[in-house]
């Protein structure tokens, strides 16, 4: 079993795979670095994952939008990375395990400076009742 740290908290995850069907492209670079659907529309997010295929950053499954699975679903692109900042754990939508993943492109994560949650302006002030669980 492999520890993965997310958010402050260890998961235990199943024995990693990794994913050698082009669901991984290391040259791929980030969208941006917010989620590209929330910045459009005037939302926010609580944490960020990126598209291991194209880049494409969204918010994650906790966030009001969970735009990041919603790009996996629409684009047929399985595989996503944390792209929060001293994370590293690769988790395939089809098997619903952590994989091993080859080195992205930089950068890794979001601008150590930018707020979680984010971005500051758009945040409610009851933002932990807006959340999923």
């Amino acid at each position: 079993m492999k520890t993965v740290r997310t958010s402050g908290t260890s998961t235990t995850a199943s024995p990693m795979t990794s994913s050698s069907d082009g669901a991984i492209d290391p040259k791929s670079k980030p969208s941006g670095t917010g989620c590209v659907e929330c910045l459009a529309s005037n939302g926010w997010w609580l944490h960020l994952r990126r598209c291991a295929e194209c880049g494409h950053i969204g918010c994650c499954d906790t966030s009001p939008s969970q735009h990041a699975t919603k790009h996996s679903e629409q684009s047929g692109h399985p595989v996503i990375a944390s792209f929060e900042p001293g994370e590293q754990w690769f988790y395939d939508y089809r098997t619903g395990e952590f994989i091993e993943g080859s080195s992205l492109a930089a950068p890794h994560s979001h601008p150590l400076g930018q707020p979680v949650p984010g971005p500051a302006d758009r945040v409610p002030p009851n933002w932990k009742n807006l959340l999923h669980g």
